[in-house]
């Protein structure tokens, strides 16, 4: 693992290298480099880096794990920055008859030889890069983003970095290139592509039970053995499943390792279950307690260094950090992780609330297409702050793919009457000899089981806030994504957009599409004019997009209104008030992820009784547009619902079977008032238009905003 930069047609070339090099020097403490187009310097430190006048300038931080080869590597024409683990290099050696020292150093003759295209489809492993042949700059990643890249384009320039915070003094504009796309620049002319890779299939779904266990087997038993490395190595390790197999396929390999872990007290669930594990296995254990009255200074460090104070991921980012100081300490250069195998394997708790198990998969899917945006960059920026490369089996490309095809019922299964997680995983632990004890263990997650997200909860009351996320904020101020919300006058979008700049994420527009077609698969119709309403009441902007509302042909509108509020309103992500429709969360996925955008449904799967409770408690003051269910009619419209409407919901569900938020389609909401809203919408004139006894909707004919009572 090592550290890249570069900085194209900019006459502070060298400024921007030098500068974020040395911000980024944890990543690579074997030696420094750089190519300016007329030479190639290899120096042991940063502060020997000779002045270059070029306007473009190719940077590297090398951290060696195999064979030490200089970075940057010039071949003929060509120049290449690396920052990879390629763990079958010395097999495209043999297949393509290559002279190479290292991974990096095949990585640019594979290059020259197949292309870039033919060379990414043939890496195992994990990868970020940036090729320069002649006059094109190349910039990739692993397809699934463990290796973080960040680029910036303005007039004409190309900067790029492993890391944001080493370029954000010198450019505005800062995004996470997508896995999925090659980003290729032309030195001469300016023009950008971007060059999609497709994603890993899934849908062929294998269910006999002995077959899965056998291929699982050998799949992770394979991937943790190509990662293994020549030097000294360790484990983070809570105890659970995911570090508790990992750890006795290294002991079966005879692998030599130290397993570390951190807490909050001796207590902590994450200890006790890993003293419990090591003794079960005999592995060497090492662990932190950290006392909730010092996890503030932990924080001051962690916070920035991950650039984002959302509560999860910093609540996760504590054991892990401590878990890593631990292991420099003890002069490793590696550490695995169990990261992936929740994602992959049903591991979250939302999981088993599935009532349909074959949509499953599906969510895992959305998982890892989105775990760069979760997780990894996280992950990297605090195992390299320690001069640690992470190694992480659960997402070997092969074993993902493998994953993603298993039956959801060999995932979640009933055993005693309870939904079990990771019922494959757990058998193939019992395969590998572990105790069950281990094996069928309870899952908690590394925030609570480690007590740190309690510690935050406590250390956020002394200070007199009320949410962790506002104490999170003190750390690091600016927000951690500028996010479009997708609003279409309901209570869903709206939520959803609220639940994220709770967390710290600032909406930087809304985005609307108005359908011709009442009866769209994708879009709400009712008083979706009110939109425009919403968000003037928000004070943001707002992209209208106009659509026929044809099955299919209205994603292209939603992708041309996704691209122009990336445009004009630089968003880096979209948030979307999916609630349980496959149909619409997917293809919003699919094309956010072509244009680069991240996705965010946080309200995905939440049981719909809290959710609407949560609602209106939150200052959600919404009425009924629609109705078109059995027990419905049209007294529940133009009338604000409350909680006692919940209730009356909630008994429609158990007498017809109602979805208690309308997800089915049983009702429209329209939101007139939030605690984003600076003025509140008052209807003036309506109309109520009845279908059946069950069937009606309000036409609203005119509305206004107006002052709220202060």
């Amino acid at each position: 693992m090592c550290g890249i930069i570069g900085s194209f047609n900019r006459k502070d070339s060298f400024e921007i290298i030098k500068t974020g090099l040395n911000i980024i020097k944890d990543r690579g403490r074997d030696g420094v480099g750089y190519y300016d187009k007329n030479r190639l310097v290899h120096k042991k430190s940063i502060k020997n880096l000779s002045y270059s006048e070029s306007f473009c300038i190719l940077g590297h931080n090398l951290h060696s794990i195999v064979n030490s080869v200089p970075q940057p590597i010039k071949l003929n024409n060509s120049v290449i920055a690396a920052n990879c683990e390629i763990y079958n290099w010395k097999e495209l050696k043999k297949e393509f008859k290559i002279q190479a020292e290292n991974d990096a150093e095949l990585l640019i003759k594979l290059i020259e030889k197949t292309g870039i295209i033919k060379t990414l489809e043939k890496l195992r492993g994990v990868y970020a890069f940036c090729c320069w042949k002649k006059n094109s700059v190349y910039l990739a990643r692993d397809i699934i983003g463990v290796k973080p890249l960040w680029y910036s384009l303005k007039k004409d320039s190309l900067v790029f970095c492993s890391e944001k915070k080493a370029i954000k003094d010198y450019c505005t504009k800062i995004e996470e290139l997508n896995p999925r796309q090659i980003l290729k620049y032309d030195l001469k002319t300016g023009k950008t592509e971007f060059i999609s890779r497709d994603f890993l299939s899934f849908g062929k779904e294998v269910e006999e039970e002995k077959t899965v266990l056998e291929k699982l087997k050998r799949l992770l038993v394979d991937a943790v053995r190509i990662r293994i490395p020549e030097k000294k190595f360790s484990l983070l390790f809570s105890g659970g499943i995911d570090s508790v197999i990992i750890a006795k396929i290294l002991k079966d390999l005879g692998c030599r390792f130290t397993c570390y872990t951190a807490g909050t007290s001796k207590t902590s669930y994450d200890i006790v279950s890993a003293k419990r594990a090591a003794d079960l296995l005999d592995l060497d254990l090492k662990y932190m307690i950290v006392p909730e009255e010092k996890i503030k200074k932990y924080l001051e460090k962690i916070v920035p260094l991950i650039e984002d104070n959302n509560v999860v991921k910093v609540g996760v980012a504590l054991p892990l950090f401590i878990g890593c100081t631990l292991a420099k300490k003890d002069n490793n250069k590696v550490i695995f992780s169990g990261s992936g195998a929740d994602e992959l394997f049903g591991g979250y708790y939302r999981y088993k609330n599935f009532k349909n198990k074959k949509n499953l998969n599906k969510d895992s899917y959305s998982d890892i297409l989105k775990i760069y945006e979760k997780n990894t960059y996280r992950d990297d920026c605090i195992t390299m702050n320690n001069n640690l490369e992470l190694r992480v089996p659960f997402l070997d490309k092969e074993l993902v793919e493998y994953a993603l095809n298993i039956s959801p019922e060999l995932k979640i299964k009933k055993i005693k009457d309870k939904m079990v997680g990771k019922y494959i995983l757990r058998k193939l632990a019992v395969d590998l000899n572990i105790p069950e004890e281990l094996s069928f263990k309870k899952k908690k997650a590394a925030q609570y089981g480690s007590g740190f997200d309690k510690a935050i909860k406590k250390s956020a009351k002394k200070k007199g806030l009320k949410k962790k996320s506002e104490f999170l904020a003190t750390f690091y101020k600016k927000p951690n994504l500028r996010l479009g919300a997708l609003i279409s006058s309901g209570k869903d979008g709206l939520f959803a957009a609220y639940t994220m700049k709770k967390q710290n994420y600032k909406l930087s527009c809304v985005i609307t599409i108005t359908s011709e077609n009442p009866d769209s698969y994708m879009f709400h119709t009712p008083n979706v004019s009110l939109a425009r309403m919403q968000a003037e009441a928000m004070g943001i902007p707002i992209v209208l997009k106009k659509t026929r509302g044809k099955k299919e042909e209205e994603l292209d509108d939603l992708k041309e209104a996704l691209a122009e509020a990336k445009e004009k309103h630089n968003i880096q992500g979209v948030v979307s008030g999916a609630l349980f429709s496959n149909y619409q969360r997917t293809r919003i996925e699919k094309i956010c992820d072509s244009l680069g955008l991240k996705i965010f449904s946080p309200l995905w799967h939440i049981d719909q009784e809290k959710y609407m409770r949560h609602l209106l408690k939150s200052g959600f003051e919404i009425i009924f547009s629609s109705v078109a269910a059995f027990g419905l009619d049209s007294s529940w419209l133009n009338r604000k619902i409350t909680q006692k409407d919940i209730l009356r919901l909630a008994k429609l569900k158990e007498k017809y079977g109602l979805n208690v938020a309308g997800e089915g389609g049983e009702y429209e909401s329209l939101v007139i008032d939030c605690p984003m809203f600076e003025q509140k919408i008052k209807i003036l004139d309506s109309e109520i238009k009845k279908e059946d006894k069950n069937t009606a909707k309000l036409l609203i004919k005119k509305a206004v905003l107006e002052e709220k009572n202060k």
